[in-house]
Protein backbone atom coordinates (compact mmCIF):
# COMPACT_ATOMS: atom_id res chain seq x y z
CA UNK A 1 0.00 0.00 0.00
CA UNK A 2 1.53 3.20 -0.87
CA UNK A 3 0.17 6.96 -0.32
CA UNK A 4 -0.63 8.89 -3.46
CA UNK A 5 -2.22 12.13 -4.02
CA UNK A 6 -4.75 12.90 -6.86
CA UNK A 7 -5.21 16.00 -8.25
CA UNK A 8 -7.67 16.76 -10.24
CA UNK A 9 -12.04 17.60 -10.89
CA UNK A 10 -14.73 15.90 -8.84
CA UNK A 11 -17.75 16.30 -11.26
CA UNK A 12 -21.43 15.07 -11.45
CA UNK A 13 -21.91 13.01 -14.90
CA UNK A 14 -25.11 13.79 -16.29
CA UNK A 15 -25.23 10.31 -18.75
CA UNK A 16 -27.26 10.47 -21.98
CA UNK A 17 -27.33 6.79 -23.87
CA UNK A 18 -27.98 7.57 -27.46
CA UNK A 19 -29.46 5.61 -29.69
CA UNK A 20 -27.64 6.66 -32.68
CA UNK A 21 -23.99 7.46 -33.29
CA UNK A 22 -23.28 11.45 -32.91
CA UNK A 23 -22.93 13.64 -36.02
CA UNK A 24 -22.01 16.79 -36.82
CA UNK A 25 -25.65 18.77 -37.49
CA UNK A 26 -28.31 15.59 -36.76
CA UNK A 27 -30.67 15.59 -34.20
CA UNK A 28 -30.26 12.46 -31.71
CA UNK A 29 -32.37 10.22 -29.99
CA UNK A 30 -31.50 9.14 -26.13
CA UNK A 31 -32.58 8.46 -23.12
CA UNK A 32 -31.35 10.07 -19.65
CA UNK A 33 -29.45 7.69 -17.84
CA UNK A 34 -28.98 9.13 -14.59
CA UNK A 35 -26.05 11.13 -12.55
CA UNK A 36 -22.99 9.51 -11.58
CA UNK A 37 -19.91 10.13 -9.94
CA UNK A 38 -17.17 11.68 -12.37
CA UNK A 39 -14.32 13.52 -13.30
CA UNK A 40 -10.59 12.39 -14.00
CA UNK A 41 -9.47 13.41 -10.60
CA UNK A 42 -12.37 11.28 -8.99
CA UNK A 43 -12.16 8.41 -11.66
CA UNK A 44 -8.55 7.55 -11.07
CA UNK A 45 -8.80 8.40 -7.32
CA UNK A 46 -11.69 5.66 -6.89
CA UNK A 47 -9.72 3.01 -9.12
CA UNK A 48 -6.66 3.49 -6.65
CA UNK A 49 -8.36 3.01 -3.55
CA UNK A 50 -10.02 0.42 -5.08
CA UNK A 51 -6.48 -1.34 -5.58
CA UNK A 52 -5.59 -0.90 -1.93
CA UNK A 53 -3.71 2.22 -1.60
CA UNK A 54 -4.19 5.63 0.63
CA UNK A 55 -5.61 7.93 -1.41
CA UNK A 56 -5.94 11.98 -0.75
CA UNK A 57 -8.13 13.76 -3.81
CA UNK A 58 -7.19 17.31 -4.28
CA UNK A 59 -9.64 19.16 -5.61
CA UNK A 60 -12.52 21.36 -5.78
CA UNK A 61 -16.24 21.46 -5.14
CA UNK A 62 -19.46 23.80 -4.47
CA UNK A 63 -21.36 23.99 -1.13
CA UNK A 64 -24.59 22.53 -3.22
CA UNK A 65 -26.69 19.15 -2.75
CA UNK A 66 -24.69 17.27 -5.79
CA UNK A 67 -21.09 17.87 -3.81
CA UNK A 68 -22.28 16.35 -0.77
CA UNK A 69 -23.13 13.37 -2.39
CA UNK A 70 -20.33 13.25 -4.62
CA UNK A 71 -18.23 13.69 -1.58
CA UNK A 72 -20.15 10.97 0.49
CA UNK A 73 -19.74 8.60 -2.80
CA UNK A 74 -15.84 9.18 -2.72
CA UNK A 75 -15.62 8.58 1.51
CA UNK A 76 -17.48 4.96 0.61
CA UNK A 77 -15.23 4.64 -2.47
CA UNK A 78 -11.99 4.71 0.58
CA UNK A 79 -10.74 7.93 -1.25
CA UNK A 80 -9.36 10.50 1.61
CA UNK A 81 -11.73 13.68 0.78
CA UNK A 82 -10.35 16.06 3.79
CA UNK A 83 -8.43 18.27 0.75
CA UNK A 84 -11.12 18.68 -1.16
CA UNK A 85 -12.05 22.62 -0.89
CA UNK A 86 -15.82 23.17 -0.67
CA UNK A 87 -15.85 26.90 -2.39
CA UNK A 88 -18.81 29.66 -3.47
CA UNK A 89 -19.17 28.13 -7.02
CA UNK A 90 -21.31 25.69 -8.63
CA UNK A 91 -19.90 22.00 -8.51
CA UNK A 92 -18.35 20.88 -11.88
CA UNK A 93 -21.14 18.96 -14.24
CA UNK A 94 -20.87 17.46 -17.39
CA UNK A 95 -23.02 15.98 -20.08
CA UNK A 96 -21.96 12.79 -21.12
CA UNK A 97 -23.25 11.43 -24.27
CA UNK A 98 -22.68 7.46 -24.96
CA UNK A 99 -23.47 5.96 -28.46
CA UNK A 100 -24.50 2.80 -28.79
CA UNK A 101 -20.97 1.55 -29.43
CA UNK A 102 -19.94 2.90 -25.55
CA UNK A 103 -17.79 5.79 -27.38
CA UNK A 104 -18.50 8.62 -25.09
CA UNK A 105 -19.00 12.38 -25.75
CA UNK A 106 -18.15 14.59 -23.18
CA UNK A 107 -19.61 18.38 -22.48
CA UNK A 108 -18.12 20.42 -19.43
CA UNK A 109 -20.86 22.75 -18.40
CA UNK A 110 -18.38 24.33 -16.13
CA UNK A 111 -15.41 23.64 -13.97
CA UNK A 112 -15.30 24.14 -10.20
CA UNK A 113 -11.92 25.34 -9.45
CA UNK A 114 -10.08 27.48 -6.68
CA UNK A 115 -8.77 30.81 -7.78
CA UNK A 116 -5.10 29.89 -6.37
CA UNK A 117 -3.27 26.44 -6.76
CA UNK A 118 -3.42 24.58 -3.89
CA UNK A 119 -0.67 25.43 -1.72
CA UNK A 120 -2.00 22.29 0.60
CA UNK A 121 -0.19 19.69 -1.60
CA UNK A 122 3.16 20.82 -0.10
CA UNK A 123 2.03 19.57 3.24
CA UNK A 124 0.95 15.96 2.12
CA UNK A 125 3.30 13.09 2.13
CA UNK A 126 2.63 11.01 -0.61
CA UNK A 127 4.89 7.89 -2.39
CA UNK A 128 3.29 9.46 -5.51
CA UNK A 129 1.28 12.39 -6.84
CA UNK A 130 -0.92 12.01 -10.14
CA UNK A 131 -2.31 15.41 -12.24
CA UNK A 132 -5.22 15.19 -14.00
CA UNK A 133 -5.54 18.95 -14.01
CA UNK A 134 -5.62 21.67 -17.15
CA UNK A 135 -4.42 24.33 -14.71
CA UNK A 136 -1.60 26.20 -15.68
CA UNK A 137 -0.01 27.44 -12.53
CA UNK A 138 1.12 24.17 -10.86
CA UNK A 139 4.58 24.04 -11.85
CA UNK A 140 6.07 25.31 -8.55
CA UNK A 141 4.49 23.11 -6.41
CA UNK A 142 4.79 19.90 -8.73
CA UNK A 143 8.65 20.76 -8.96
CA UNK A 144 8.29 21.03 -4.96
CA UNK A 145 6.70 17.39 -4.91
CA UNK A 146 9.66 15.67 -7.71
CA UNK A 147 12.19 16.21 -5.56
CA UNK A 148 10.55 13.58 -2.58
CA UNK A 149 7.63 11.79 -4.83
CA UNK A 150 7.35 10.22 -7.87
CA UNK A 151 4.87 12.71 -9.93
CA UNK A 152 2.55 11.21 -13.01
CA UNK A 153 1.06 14.17 -15.21
CA UNK A 154 -1.81 14.14 -17.04
CA UNK A 155 -1.63 16.15 -20.43
CA UNK A 156 -2.89 19.06 -21.50
CA UNK A 157 -1.37 21.78 -20.88
CA UNK A 158 1.63 21.58 -22.87
CA UNK A 159 2.48 25.20 -21.54
CA UNK A 160 6.65 25.11 -20.85
CA UNK A 161 7.42 23.99 -17.32
CA UNK A 162 3.84 23.48 -16.67
CA UNK A 163 4.04 19.92 -15.45
CA UNK A 164 7.19 18.93 -13.89
CA UNK A 165 7.14 15.34 -13.65
CA UNK A 166 8.99 12.07 -14.30
CA UNK A 167 6.51 10.60 -16.19
CA UNK A 168 3.46 12.10 -18.79
CA UNK A 169 0.89 10.73 -20.56
CA UNK A 170 -1.25 12.04 -23.40
CA UNK A 171 -3.93 10.15 -25.04
CA UNK A 172 -3.15 10.73 -28.79
CA UNK A 173 -6.34 11.97 -29.50
CA UNK A 174 -5.30 15.22 -27.60
CA UNK A 175 -1.98 16.02 -29.68
CA UNK A 176 -0.99 17.16 -32.52
CA UNK A 177 0.81 15.72 -35.34
CA UNK A 178 3.44 18.15 -35.05
CA UNK A 179 3.51 17.47 -31.31
CA UNK A 180 3.90 13.57 -32.19
CA UNK A 181 6.62 13.67 -34.18
CA UNK A 182 8.53 15.28 -31.71
CA UNK A 183 6.88 14.00 -28.52
CA UNK A 184 9.79 13.91 -26.31
CA UNK A 185 11.05 17.45 -27.44
CA UNK A 186 7.67 18.72 -26.52
CA UNK A 187 7.93 16.65 -23.57
CA UNK A 188 10.75 18.12 -21.71
CA UNK A 189 9.86 21.56 -22.21
CA UNK A 190 6.20 20.55 -20.59
CA UNK A 191 7.91 18.21 -17.80
CA UNK A 192 11.61 19.43 -17.23
CA UNK A 193 14.98 17.66 -17.18
CA UNK A 194 13.34 15.24 -14.90
CA UNK A 195 10.75 13.57 -17.27
CA UNK A 196 12.27 9.62 -18.02
CA UNK A 197 9.19 8.85 -19.84
CA UNK A 198 6.30 10.14 -21.96
CA UNK A 199 3.25 7.88 -22.46
CA UNK A 200 0.41 7.69 -25.43
CA UNK A 201 -2.87 5.93 -25.20
CA UNK A 202 -4.36 4.66 -28.20
CA UNK A 203 -8.12 3.85 -26.71
CA UNK A 204 -8.65 0.38 -28.42
CA UNK A 205 -5.02 0.27 -30.21
CA UNK A 206 -3.43 0.08 -26.36
CA UNK A 207 -0.28 2.11 -25.23
CA UNK A 208 3.31 3.20 -26.16
CA UNK A 209 5.82 4.22 -23.57
CA UNK A 210 8.87 6.59 -24.91
CA UNK A 211 12.04 7.28 -22.99
CA UNK A 212 15.42 8.33 -24.65
CA UNK A 213 16.62 5.28 -25.52
CA UNK A 214 13.25 2.79 -25.36
CA UNK A 215 9.91 2.45 -27.07
CA UNK A 216 7.48 -0.45 -25.36
CA UNK A 217 4.70 -0.96 -26.44
CA UNK A 218 1.16 -2.52 -24.77
CA UNK A 219 -1.50 -4.06 -27.08
CA UNK A 220 -5.14 -3.87 -25.68
CA UNK A 221 -7.39 -6.84 -25.74
CA UNK A 222 -10.41 -6.52 -28.34
CA UNK A 223 -13.89 -5.88 -26.43
CA UNK A 224 -16.95 -4.53 -27.39
CA UNK A 225 -17.48 -1.50 -25.08
CA UNK A 226 -20.33 -0.62 -22.45
CA UNK A 227 -19.20 2.65 -22.38
CA UNK A 228 -15.28 4.24 -22.60
CA UNK A 229 -16.05 6.94 -20.15
CA UNK A 230 -13.54 6.94 -17.68
CA UNK A 231 -11.28 4.54 -19.57
CA UNK A 232 -8.05 6.54 -19.52
CA UNK A 233 -8.28 7.44 -16.08
CA UNK A 234 -8.49 3.54 -14.90
CA UNK A 235 -5.06 2.97 -17.36
CA UNK A 236 -3.49 6.31 -15.59
CA UNK A 237 -4.14 4.29 -11.50
CA UNK A 238 -2.87 1.00 -13.14
CA UNK A 239 0.19 2.74 -14.07
CA UNK A 240 0.67 4.31 -11.02
CA UNK A 241 -0.39 1.04 -9.11
CA UNK A 242 2.48 -0.68 -10.87
CA UNK A 243 5.11 1.86 -10.53
CA UNK A 244 4.49 2.35 -7.17
CA UNK A 245 4.51 -1.37 -6.68
CA UNK A 246 8.33 -1.29 -8.05
CA UNK A 247 7.36 -3.02 -11.35
CA UNK A 248 9.03 -1.98 -14.68
CA UNK A 249 7.59 0.56 -17.21
CA UNK A 250 7.03 -2.88 -19.34
CA UNK A 251 4.83 -4.44 -16.60
CA UNK A 252 3.53 -1.38 -15.69
CA UNK A 253 2.24 -0.49 -19.08
CA UNK A 254 0.92 -4.21 -19.63
CA UNK A 255 -1.20 -3.43 -16.30
CA UNK A 256 -2.37 0.06 -17.17
CA UNK A 257 -3.52 -1.01 -20.16
CA UNK A 258 -5.54 -3.66 -19.04
CA UNK A 259 -7.65 -1.53 -16.32
CA UNK A 260 -7.97 1.06 -19.17
CA UNK A 261 -10.02 -1.87 -21.21
CA UNK A 262 -11.58 -3.25 -18.20
CA UNK A 263 -13.13 0.35 -17.42
CA UNK A 264 -14.90 -0.02 -20.74
CA UNK A 265 -17.27 -2.92 -19.68
CA UNK A 266 -18.78 -1.30 -16.78
CA UNK A 267 -21.61 1.81 -17.31
CA UNK A 268 -19.89 3.78 -15.08
CA UNK A 269 -17.40 6.66 -15.09
CA UNK A 270 -14.98 5.28 -12.08
CA UNK A 271 -13.85 1.92 -12.49
CA UNK A 272 -15.65 -0.36 -9.26
CA UNK A 273 -13.66 -1.80 -6.74
CA UNK A 274 -14.67 -5.41 -7.41
CA UNK A 275 -13.44 -4.64 -10.83
CA UNK A 276 -9.99 -3.00 -9.96
CA UNK A 277 -9.54 -6.31 -7.43
CA UNK A 278 -10.46 -8.87 -10.59
CA UNK A 279 -8.09 -7.38 -12.84
CA UNK A 280 -5.08 -7.49 -10.26
CA UNK A 281 -6.06 -10.81 -8.79
CA UNK A 282 -5.60 -12.18 -12.49
CA UNK A 283 -2.21 -10.74 -12.85
CA UNK A 284 1.01 -12.33 -13.03
CA UNK A 285 2.77 -10.73 -10.48
CA UNK A 286 6.62 -10.04 -11.66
Amino acid sequence: MAWIVVIGTVARDEVIRLVEPVRPGAHLNGVLAGSRLGGGGANTAVTLAGAGHRVTLVSAVGRDAHADWLLRELATAGVDTSQVARINRPTTHSVVLVDPFGERTIANLGRCEEDEPPHRLRDLAADAVFVRSRRRDLGPLLAEKAGTSLVVAHVPPMDPGSLPAQILVASRSDLGDEVVRNLWAHGKVVAGEGLRWFIVTGGPIGAQAISPDQTLEARAETVEPVDTTGAGDAFAAGLVHALVKGWSMSEALALAVRLGTEATRWPVSALPPEAVRRVLGSQAQP
